[in-house]
């Protein structure tokens, strides 16, 4: 088998520019969502097969159904988003 190096962490986006993805591992992401103007962020943990194949797919097929994004883009929206305790 032939194995890919990645250099994490990795962005990706929808084309819609509502849902933002930081690929963090092979098992590990943060997602930021856009709904009207709420946003809220997620992080995720991939413990079953086809979680880590979308992650995959996130990483290596993503042309398909992502965009590529960048850590300025993501950071910056992240900064956005408030948290309540």
């Amino acid at each position: 088998m032939l194995t890919k190096k990645i250099t994490y962490p990795l962005y990706r986006k929808y084309s819609n520019n509502k849902t933002y993805f930081k690929i963090i591992s092979e098992t590990e992401f943060e997602e930021i969502q856009i709904l009207g103007s709420k946003k809220t962020i997620l992080f995720f943990e991939a413990k079953i097969l086809p979680d880590r194949n979308y992650i995959y797919d996130l990483t290596f097929n993503y042309k398909t159904h992502w965009l590529l994004s960048d850590s300025q883009e993501y950071e910056a929206l992240k900064k956005t988003i408030t948290t309540s305790s």
